[in-house]
């Protein structure tokens, strides 16, 4: 072992890949567990730029090639081998669909870039659920892979524009702070960008690479000091591990708690001090020296162990851990080490970067076959399924922007059916409102209505203020375009308008627990009777449709998954009691019954029966996802949706 060893770092790579695998297993209370991969990013910028550092002032120079040989043989193999198995796997558990999805998922991680993949991801309001994604987790190793080529060009212009420590600090400095200014300003603006690119990341791989640059002595001499600071360290660490959330804005101002503590543990390691000492412990050690490993296999162990058990119980999840140290204690003694430390491979820079540029493109070209294989093995069930959960609603396929995005409050009415038409219908709400937008056009046509929509995106049209998922706070800017909304649909004076919305009941389910409190309902209550009332004031008349069902697993895949493996579609459906929130719809009916001009349409019955809601229906898929309808599936309920909006219409204008 190198008289450089520092067995608390090791240490500490065993509590970043605790807490990253506590966190996605859900074993423990560790809700900031994602938090780990901050950690990783601060141990790798201090060993990285320490190694650099010292080999630029001993010797002038930086041997480059030497340097990403070293890298490869570290990490290259396993990658591969991890990437290859998830492929394989997938065959058996995965749809065709899914399979050429995510093997250009496979094919991004092979060449280190898959966080610029999500990056784009990310922002696709209805991409496939990115959590089904076995090779998600390779985000951060594309971020590590793409420090590892920028760093030493840093460095190497420090050196160069004046040699020594006090220019180094000055240029991680800067470097460190532009980078952490722009993720805190991009994560309150736009999280995925700060989450995933690399030189918003950059700031904590500097700090690591500061912490290089004081003197060991401070510590080495000072044991109480290191043991405070230690301490504190070690308790940052823990505030984020159980203060901290997925809802969290992250990373940001948020990050800094697992920077800083990762920083002052690693400054206070250099002495002697309780808290190293209890990270040099054996049981660490030995976590710790398999933290590359564990990390590559949680997150598809995981990931495919909830396709086949979606209610996975504690003692599944456990099974999940068993087995992921089971595979990581293979790759490391068998793969990893081997290769790592190959007398062969060690001898020659060229030696392992020529092995290492064939692995990646073998990876490259064995993710692209997965995904041509797969798509060869698309039935025409297959086909239709994706092809159902696909197509846009009439309104998105006419114009995206007529469905507003998060950001924007200045409502934008969009005009469907016959233009000339002297009778309007508007449609107000968020996408579930939208997914009624294919029926209700058709059916406004047939009785020379014009359509007007006022949507966006998971914006209810009752006045509740809700939290949004992926701004990470209070969705204000729904507030903002909702009154204005209502001033607008009142000065048009329209027929009729629709109302569909994200229940209150879906809207529980899908909030951070902390967000739940006892008076939602009453929330509910008073926000959509004020926007009944607001209409029905005015005269005009109002309908509001019953939310649909929300199931327990995403119908296109489940489905897709069932029929790949020789299953019924019915294996997909969820209980009644479950899915179709009867509780919510109860009290949405009274107070619409106590609204004049107002009523309410329940098509429950087209989803459930008495005891079960289905994702398959009529050999149509019903859902897109969760909770969307799927548009084919939409436009049979054109009927239905014609009896029960236009008739009452129909014969006022009679009368």
């Amino acid at each position: 072992m190198s008289a450089s060893f520092r067995p608390d770092i090791e240490g500490l790579r065993a509590l970043a890949v605790a807490g990253v695998i506590a966190f996605h297993f859900g074993l423990s209370g560790l809700p900031g567990g994602f938090a780990g991969v901050d950690i990783f990013f601060v141990i790798s910028g201090y060993l990285i730029t320490k190694h650099l550092v010292t080999e630029i002032t001993e010797t002038g120079r930086l041997n480059l090639w030497r340097f990403y040989a070293r890298r490869a043989r570290r990490l290259l193999p396993a990658a591969l081998f991890v990437i290859l198995a998830t492929l394989f796997a997938g065959y058996f558990i995965l749809s065709p669909e899914e399979q050429a999805l995510y093997s250009k998922g496979a094919m991004f991680a092979s060449a280190y870039m898959i966080n610029l993949w999500l990056i784009r991801w990310s922002f696709d309001y209805f991409a496939a659920d990115a959590t089904n994604n076995p090779f998600i987790h390779f985000w951060s190793l594309s971020v590590e892979e793409q420090f590892y080529l920028a760093w030493p060009a840093l460095l190497l212009a420090a050196a160069w524009l004046r040699p020594g420590k006090r220019t180094a600090i000055i240029v991680i400095g800067v470097a460190g702070l532009a980078s952490f200014a722009a993720c805190a300003w991009l994560t309150e603006v736009s999280q995925p960008w700060a989450f995933y690119f690399s030189p918003l990341r950059a700031w904590e791989f500097a700090a690591g690479g500061l912490a290089t640059m004081a003197p060991a002595r401070i510590w080495r001499d000072r044991p109480l000091l290191a043991t405070l600071q230690a301490c504190l360290g070690l308790a940052l660490i823990a505030w984020a591990y159980l203060m901290l959330d997925e809802d969290s804005p992250f990373p940001g101002v948020n990050a800094l708690a697992p920077v800083a503590g990762t920083v002052l543990l690693l400054l206070s390691g250099s002495g002697r001090n309780l808290p190293s000492a209890v990270l040099a412990l054996a049981p660490l050690q030995w976590l710790g020296r398999l933290s590359y490993s564990l990390y590559l296999w949680h997150w598809p162990v995981i990931v495919y162990a909830a396709m086949m058990v979606p209610n996975l119980s504690t003692l599944d999840r456990l099974a999940c851990a068993a087995l992921t140290l089971l595979l990581s204690m293979f790759t490391y003694h068998f793969i990893e080490n081997p290769i790592r430390r190959n007398g062969w491979l060690m001898a020659g820079a060229a030696r392992a970067l020529v092995p290492a540029v064939a692995l990646t493109g073998a990876g490259v070209v064995a993710a692209y076959g997965n995904a041509r294989f797969a798509e060869h093995n698309l039935s025409p069930e297959q086909h239709v399924i994706a092809d159902s959960a696909a197509q846009l609603s009439t309104v998105r396929a006419s114009d995206g922007g007529c469905v507003l995005d998060f950001e924007t409050v200045k409502p934008k009415p969009c005009m469907f059916g016959r233009k000339d038409a002297q009778r309007s219908v508007v449609l107000f709400g968020d996408s579930h409102a939208d997914h009624w937008s294919t029926p209700l056009i058709k059916a406004a046509e047939k009785n020379n209505f014009r359509v007007v929509t006022f949507l966006k995106s998971s914006c209810r049209a009752s006045r509740v203020t809700t939290w949004n998922w992926r701004l990470k706070r209070d969705y204000t800017e729904c507030d903002q375009w909702r009154q204005q909304s209502v001033k607008d649909i009142i000065a048009l004076n329209p027929q009729l308008v629709v109302i569909s919305e994200f229940s209150i009941g879906n809207v529980i389910k899908e909030s951070p627990e902390e967000l739940k409190h006892a008076d939602w309902q009453e929330q509910w209550r008073t926000g959509l009777t004020w926007t009944l009332q607001a209409f029905s004031q005015a005269g005009i008349k109002v309908a509001v449709i019953r939310d649909v069902p929300y199931n327990a697993s995403y119908a296109d895949k489940c489905v897709a998954r069932a029929l790949w493996r020789g299953q019924t579609p019915a294996t997909c459906d969820t209980p009644r009691i479950m899915a179709a929130n009867d509780d919510i719809a109860t009290i949405e009916r009274d107070i619409v019954r106590s609204t004049p001009n107002a009523s309410y349409i329940d098509m429950t019955d087209r989803f459930c029966d008495q005891t079960t809601c289905h994702v398959f229906i009529d050999g149509k898929l019903a859902f897109r996802d969760r909770h969307h309808l799927a548009t084919p599936f939409a436009e049979t309920l054109e009927p239905a949706v014609e009896r029960a909006l236009f008739s009452d219409v129909m014969a006022a204008a009679v009368k």
